[in-house]
């Protein structure tokens, strides 16, 4: 990949990656649970983001990071922001595919449906995300990927596990994968509080300068 490695939780992300063009490394963190006051860790996240995002949030310039990750208007416009986004999902505890993604599916139901929009449509499209990672074994290390063209209102999710081929699927349905961006870019309500900290503290910084 040639660019340099930031580690998140012991997995090595580069700090860029290319796809159509060079994306940055703009936020990381873990998802995790308290069980019986010990520290379950699921999976490790990089989110890369086309670094012009900045000019779609000129009215957050100055606020500090910790105003920032608690602003979900903010996350909201960076959710919506017309530019390339790119998660890297790493593995960390293994879980069947089904489990990952049922998480996806009852996540997104429960946003689609809060705004009115969980009709037929989406609902089919929802199956088919479940479809795709329900034959899947997430061992440790196993990539999820979820890739956001700036153009299109898709997203290609990818699934690579050693020893077999990478597994692709496309979700074409716009609600369905507005939600799903927003799964992880949710602000409060995101599935990684670590992640929206630290995307709040770099984007802060950047929009700074």
């Amino acid at each position: 990949m040639g660019s340099e490695m930031v580690m998140v939780d012991e997995f090595p992300f580069p700090s860029q990656i290319t796809t159509t063009k060079p994306l940055s490394l703009l936020g990381h963190g873990i998802t995790d649970m308290e069980i019986h006051f010990l520290q379950i860790k699921f999976t490790a996240i990089g989110v890369y983001l086309d670094p012009e995002i900045v000019g779609h949030l000129k009215q957050w310039k100055g606020k500090p990071g910790k105003v920032l990750a608690e602003d979900d208007d903010f996350f909201d416009a960076v959710a919506s922001a017309p530019v390339e986004k790119f998660f890297r999902i790493v593995v960390i505890k293994e879980i069947k595919g089904s489990q990952y993604g049922g998480l996806l599916e009852g996540a997104v139901r429960d946003r689609l449906a809060a705004e009115d929009k969980y009709e037929e449509e989406e609902e089919a499209a929802l199956e088919k995300v479940v479809e795709f990672f329900q034959s899947k074994y997430c061992k440790s290390k196993s990539v999820i990927t979820f890739h956001f063209p700036a153009t299109s209102n898709t997203a290609e999710i990818t699934f690579s596990t050693e020893g077999k081929e990478d597994s692709k699927m496309v979700v074409d349905n716009g609600n369905v994968v507005h939600m799903i961006k927003k799964w992880y870019l949710g602000g409060t309500r995101g599935v990684s509080e670590t992640t929206i900290t630290s995307l709040a503290n770099t984007l802060s910084e950047k929009l700074s300068k």
